[in-house]
């Protein structure tokens, strides 16, 4: 799938929604659940896989640096996000600097 910031998808299988924030260069196969995402306008049709439900978070960004991708979840749900069969994690926030 060739994503672009902005870009809005739902989980097939849950009640997931997230929006691109950073998009990499090649296409990724994105997934939620065990199930590709599909369009945010499109109403899930499907159950999640078991192994994958581990569940997303409002409001956390999920990424994979080494793809350069991020990912804001904009509606929490019960399936894991996938990029490529890995599961995606939460990122960090970048530490402040101190104030000597």
């Amino acid at each position: 799938m060739e994503l672009k910031p902005g870009t809005k998808l739902r989980s097939d299988v849950c009640e997931t929604q997230v929006i691109v924030v950073r998009a990499p260069a090649e296409d990724v196969a994105l997934g939620c659940g065990g199930a590709p995402l599909i369009a945010a306008d499109t109403e899930p049709t499907g159950t999640p896989d078991p192994a994958l439900s581990d569940g997303t978070l409002i409001g956390k960004r999920y990424a994979e640096e080494e793809l350069g991708l991020e990912l804001l979840c904009t509606r929490g749900g019960t399936g894991t996000l996938t990029a490529n069969g890995a599961v995606l994690t939460i990122k960090g926030a970048k530490p402040l600097p101190s104030s000597d």
